[in-house]
């Protein structure tokens, strides 16, 4: 079996939108190998490049292959980059039961520089934000922050009497907790709001 085969093989063994790096190839062959292996099956269609280093599967299914799903490519990330990937703002307030609007594109976002990946026709932009809104990744609290940071500050408080009744009491506590390192417009709504629900 040549080192295209190999890395083929073990590229299919991973889930969907996991990423493919030459680096992590090493034990299959000669760094040379790997990239020409790469580019090969790249050129025949067996892997994507969604970008310079960075490459994926497509997704076999019965109505063709397709490129793996933005959102899982999204959530392998944080792997690769070594910084935490979220998702943006708008996604953060709609996943909330915030906003009904969803976003049309797949940006998520990033305390690293910013990113774009192409998956196909599709795009999947990674944008970088100011740490404070990176704050407790996967957790509802740290999705409130980035849906706050999204509506700003004239909506926020609005925002913040829905997340009052929709946010677990731990995770509105958690909210309360990360009010030193918010901006102050921000920490100042989470006070008011704390205030007005008593």
């Amino acid at each position: 079996m040549g080192a295209s085969e190999r890395i083929l093989a073990y590229a299919k063994a991973q889930p969907e939108g996991m990423i493919v790096t030459a680096k992590e190839l090493l034990q299959l062959g000669s760094r040379a190998a790997v990239d020409q292996s790469l580019a090969r099956l790249c050129r025949s269609g067996k892997l994507i490049r969604a970008a310079r280093g960075i490459y994926v599967v497509p997704v076999e299914s019965r109505f063709g292959t397709r490129p793996p799903s933005p959102h899982a490519v999204a959530r392998a990330l944080p792997h690769v980059l070594g910084e935490p990937v979220e998702p943006h703002g708008a996604a953060a307030a709609n996943r909330l039961g915030l906003t009904t609007q969803v976003p049309v594109r797949p940006v998520y976002v990033t305390s690293g520089r910013n990113r774009k990946f192409r998956l196909g026709a599709q795009a999947l932009e990674v944008q970088h934000v100011p740490k404070w809104q990176m704050q407790m990744a996967n957790r509802p609290a740290g999705q409130a922050i980035r849906a706050l940071a999204w509506f700003g500050e004239s909506h926020a408080p609005a925002a913040l009497s829905e997340l009052k009744k929709r946010l677990p009491a731990e995770e509105w506590q958690a909210l309360m907790s990360a009010r030193p390192t918010l901006p102050s417009w921000m920490a100042k709504a989470v006070s008011e709001a704390t205030v007005r629900a008593n």
